[in-house]
């Protein structure tokens, strides 16, 4: 699968480009801007982007009114064929948002109900009891998401439900090429219709990435040859950063250890699960972090660990953006242009050394030094063996291990003096600079 070996680069589409929160009818060619950041994207080295929604909704973009037209306050279909075309040209692949587990109020074929009510050809779509009333005094009841009745939930249990979606798919992959879709609240899903999908869309388009979003539980209820290729690893992201502020590297040490590890009865051992410090619904790693020298060490770790990177726009730059108790607006930024600085020259590096390593991408994990304040693990394939070194501690620090011995190449080390040599002979340690991260090819 193509998407094991690429890092992604996640956009929300509706706060990129400055579009107004609630949809104003008014149709702006805003989604341009994301074609414009093509090249950027491609010297960054980015392999795919995740979209968030594009599609036409009442506000935020989950709350759909037409699967196949793009919302007009991001332009046109044909705006959108153009950013695919450049995106394609520039090397990037593209993934929209396929929010599959329900509409908006506004949704055509709920509208349709609401007007006819029991006639309505597409009452069973949705979870409705005629014998109740909603909160919008709509004369009958229905099931939204999670308690959000402004999200009016599927019935993905009926089949002109699926095959509905189904059509919408192959539209999005005939029209604009699209090479993979991100299942939103993949947990909700019904494990059915996301069988047929896999099938479906490995048959339209050979290749085809689906990804999903998952908050808790067993990954590998729906991460399978027969569901998904991969979803989001929200427990590492966690520990990533508790592990950080609480200077408690073995939280993280042993989250990928239950799940990388080498002894068998480790849980996702030779899957590939989506890595992240950040996206559109948390508040940003450079606010969340107490400490902002770790900053480029959870990249560090981000690249290093196994998974599927994926970067959220504007924080590979160091941006800020906390989560409000009662909306996302501020993680949701407009940026007239890309900021890049050493940070991003970073994320630069670890994209490009990731790419070319077959143990980063696709290696066995294993613990060798674990501390409060350090962790040295190894990544391995018959043809490569890779030590990633992190000390988050503003003092050095000497490792030691019978497994630290032979000579090794620095690949990648932050900050750069500490790697300044080609190659170092380990001797039963390393040593390791206060807050750096290194790469040693073995």
């Amino acid at each position: 699968m193509w998407a094991y070996n690429e890092t992604f680069y996640q956009i929300y589409p509706i706060g990129f480009c400055g579009a107004p929160v609630h949809n104003d009818g008014v149709t702006a060619h805003r989604i341009l801007k994301i074609g414009e950041w093509a090249g950027y994207l491609q010297e960054l080295g980015i392999g795919s982007i995740i979209l968030n929604p594009i599609f036409e909704s009442d506000n935020h973009g989950y709350d759909t009114r037409d699967f196949l037209k793009i919302d007009c306050r991001l332009g046109t279909n044909e705006d959108f064929r153009e950013v695919c075309r450049t995106l394609h040209s520039h090397n990037v692949k593209i993934m929209l948002d396929g929010v599959f587990n329900h509409v908006g109020r506004g949704f055509w074929a709920f509208k349709d109900v609401q007007e006819k009510k029991w006639d309505s050809p597409y009452k069973d779509w949705f979870c409705i009891n005629f014998d109740g009333n909603s909160g919008y005094n709509d004369g009958f009841w229905y099931e939204g998401w999670e308690g959000h009745y402004e999200l009016v939930k599927l019935n993905l249990q009926n089949p002109a439900v699926t095959d509905y979606l189904l059509d919408c798919v192959k539209t999005w992959i005939e029209e604009f090429d699209i090479d993979g879709l991100r299942l939103d609240v993949a947990y909700s899903l019904d494990h059915n219709f996301m069988k047929r999908l896999r099938r479906f869309c490995e048959e339209v388009k050979p290749g085809f990435a689906l990804i999903g979003e998952v908050l808790f539980g067993d990954y590998n209820l729906i991460v399978n040859d027969e569901m998904l290729h991969s979803c989001t690893n929200y427990e590492c992201y966690k520990g990533i950063y508790s592990s950080f502020n609480s200077m408690n590297m073995f939280e993280i040490a042993h989250s990928l250890n239950r799940q990388y590890g080498p002894e068998q009865w480790c849980i996702y051992r030779g899957k590939h699960l989506m890595t992240f410090v950040d996206n559109h619904d948390v508040s940003r790693l450079a606010t969340i972090l107490t400490n902002k020298e770790h900053i480029p060490l959870a990249y560090g770790l981000l690249f290093g660990m196994p998974g599927i990177p994926c970067l959220y726009y504007g924080s590979e730059w160091g941006e800020e953006g906390a989560k409000a108790p009662d909306n996302d607006y501020a993680l949701r930024p407009c940026f007239d242009e890309p900021k890049p600085n050493e940070l991003t020259d970073l994320i630069r590096r670890l994209i490009a050394v990731r790419r070319e390593s077959d143990a980063l991408c696709n290696g066995t994990y294993h613990n060798v030094v674990i501390t409060n304040h350090q962790l040295v693990f190894e990544r391995r394939t018959d043809t490569g063996r890779i030590l990633v070194a992190i000390n988050a501690s503003d003092s050095e620090y000497t490792a030691g291990s019978h497994e630290l011995n032979g000579t090794a190449s620095v690949v990648m080390a932050h900050p750069a003096d500490c790697g300044s040599d080609d190659t170092v002979t380990l001797n039963g340690q390393i040593t390791m600079p206060p807050y750096s991260v290194q790469y040693l090819k073995m």
